[in-house]
């Protein structure tokens, strides 16, 4: 009972508790069988804590489960199962992100360091990482603004379901896309102040050559800003024709500093 998750920072292999949580471990593998997870934020981060994801909205107050897509908008939640010896022990653990006591949907998070045992007893564990640590680390280390969101999208990618002890309720084959969606959900909300999961420093898109062209280029566009504010030319964009020799008629200000260093 496995599920292979692709983020934007990596792979996370997670092994699912069928027989002690089998409503929850259902919902997650039949809302993998649908592609629901694929593009969805982990829309909050908290270092040395939890990285929530699976609200198809990125907000944290969406998310619906499989339950509702097959049964009708009664049953978009579903009940706790929640057992004593089933904890927050271990980095990797994952667990239902819940509104309230039954309260479960679609929202899920995973820990992101040992012994989080105040967690216990209050959330569906349903889960854990066997596998891809490393992507957890990068989650952890992702810069946040102050409620816990990242500045640069991570994503859901795609989910592979390795095992599923259970069977697709008939209603299931209606809801299964033909191709894997890419990209952000469309219920996601737009925030604009976001880096997109893709974004890639300039730095790192270009060569040693490209990037000194680049970064000349823009040198040269300040130096022309600074001349236009201080009106030794009416236009930062201005170009003088090919076959006139531009000369530059100088501020005072720019006279007199040129003056002081060539007397």
């Amino acid at each position: 009972m496995s599920v292979l998750i692709t983020t934007s920072l990596g792979d996370i292999v997670v092994d699912l508790y069928a027989e002690k949580c089998p409503l929850t471990c259902k919902n997650f593998l039949k809302l993998c069988k649908i592609k629901y997870y694929n593009g969805c934020l982990f829309h909050t981060v908290q270092k040395d804590f939890t990285a929530q994801t699976g609200d198809r909205t990125g907000t944290g107050a969406g998310g619906d489960s499989v339950y509702k897509f097959l049964y009708g908008d009664q049953a978009r939640f579903f009940g706790d199962e929640i057992h004593l010896d089933l904890k927050h022990s271990k980095r990797g653990t994952v667990a239902m992100a819940t509104a309230g006591e039954n309260l479960n949907a679609s929202q899920f998070y995973i820990t992101l360091r040992d012994n989080l045992d105040y967690l216990d007893g209050k959330h569906t564990v349903f889960g854990e990482v066997a596998e891809e640590f490393d992507t957890l680390t990068r989650i952890n280390e992702a810069y946040v603004d102050e409620k816990n969101r990242p500045y640069k999208n991570i994503r859901i990618k795609h989910t592979y379901i390795l095992d599923d002890p259970f069977d697709d309720p008939p209603q299931l084959a209606e809801l299964i896309p033909e191709a894997s969606p890419e990209g952000k959900p469309k219920d996601e909300v737009d925030d604009e102040v976001r880096l997109d999961d893709d974004w890639v420093p300039i730095d790192e898109q270009l060569g040693p050559a490209e990037l000194e062209e680049v970064l000349r280029g823009k040198d040269a566009h300040s130096s022309a800003v600074v001349l236009e504010s201080i009106g030794d030319i009416p236009d930062s964009e201005i170009k003088p024709p090919e076959n006139v020799l531009f000369v530059c008629k100088l501020n005072p200000v720019t006279e007199v500093s040129l003056c002081s260093l060539f007397p």
